[in-house]
């Protein structure tokens, strides 16, 4: 069901909630947490139908901010749509769409709607701000979740992640290497345990994920990491491949195309494993299984990317 409120306030919007539930037999009782998404006016469904399908993972509410960027010359006002049952999940959605002045103040808007005494989750899943942590409701949040390849100039993006850090940040660059991390740690768990001499990191030019799967290798493995870049405007996207060189010959794990990776290890068989691109709802439900801090990210942000940057700068690393 959905409900259109338009031109209301937060005290209107409240009352009908209550109706709702009242009337229909809907209820936060089994709600284990907001989720705050900001938005652009017009760019909210994609981040929606992510988060309505990860609701059935985690029943949640979404709050949805959304705005039109330099829109200050509009008539203040603020329209609100509800949805709840089957336009909504297991969650109950709540968009907010602020005009003009009203848009001013994030935190008044959304405080009244937040569910009491449950975690809140922020998440831009378009450009973020340059330092999340410290904006209106990146302060209520205890997770911040944000997209460094949605930036025009991912790798930029990455480096104001790592300046602006704070424990609690995340981004989506990050998790969607979780199923490459796990091969690559499964790989280096099996005999023969020789120490890696190098690696080489092949993807995207504009792939924040390459970027920050070689600081983590190069901090983990403690040796230098070549990254083998494809132009822009080629087509491809994502990571294409690591290749960790060791005495006894090289491991290759390659994904050039679809969803079938290549694992090739010398004096053995080549292996396919599934290896998908992760979409946003996958991305949306791991993050919401832990709300404390991810260390490991804030490690790799701000030391990994940093290091890999300053050498990449000064011609110590090798970018190709």
């Amino acid at each position: 069901m959905i409900v259109d409120l338009p031109d209301t306030t937060i005290s209107k919007l409240s009352k009908k909630l209550v109706t709702l539930r009242e009337d229909g037999g809907a209820v936060a009782l089994g709600r284990v947490l907001t989720l705050v998404i900001v938005s652009q006016l017009g760019e909210e469904e994609e981040a929606i139908e992510a988060a309505n399908d990860a609701s059935r993972e985690h029943p949640m509410r979404v709050l949805v901010f959304s705005r039109i960027p330099g829109g200050a010359n509009e008539a203040a006002k603020i329209d609100a749509q509800i949805r709840v049952g089957g336009d909504a999940g297991a969650s109950e959605v709540i968009i907010l769409r602020a005009y003009g002045e009203a848009a001013g103040n994030e935190v008044s808007l959304i405080n009244g709607l937040l569910l009491p005494d449950a975690p809140v989750v922020a998440w831009w899943p378009i450009e973020a701000p340059g330092d999340v942590a410290n904006t209106a409701i990146g302060q209520i949040a205890q997770r911040r979740i944000t997209d460094a390849s949605e930036h025009e100039d991912p790798h930029a993006a990455l480096l104001d992640l790592s300046r602006s850090y704070a424990p609690g940040d995340t981004d989506f660059a990050w998790t969607r290497l979780t199923l490459w991390r796990a091969q690559l740690a499964a790989v280096l768990d099996q005999p023969p345990y020789e120490p890696v001499t190098g690696v080489t990191v092949a993807g995207a030019a504009d792939s924040a994920s390459t970027v920050l799967i070689a600081a983590w290798l190069q901090m983990q493995l403690q040796v230098p990491v070549v990254q083998e870049l494809t132009p822009r405007g080629s087509g491809d996207t994502g990571i294409h491949g690591v290749r960790l060189s060791r005495a006894s010959g090289d491991i290759v794990l390659e994904r050039p195309h679809g969803t079938v990776a290549k694992l090739t290890q010398s004096n053995q068989p080549t292996h396919e494993l599934s290896l998908p691109r992760r979409n946003l709802r996958d991305c949306l439900a791991e993050e919401l299984r832990r709300l404390d801090p991810d260390p490991l990210y804030g490690e790799v942000i701000t030391k990994g990317v940093r290091q890999l940057a300053v050498e990449s700068a000064t011609g110590e690393g090798k970018t190709q």
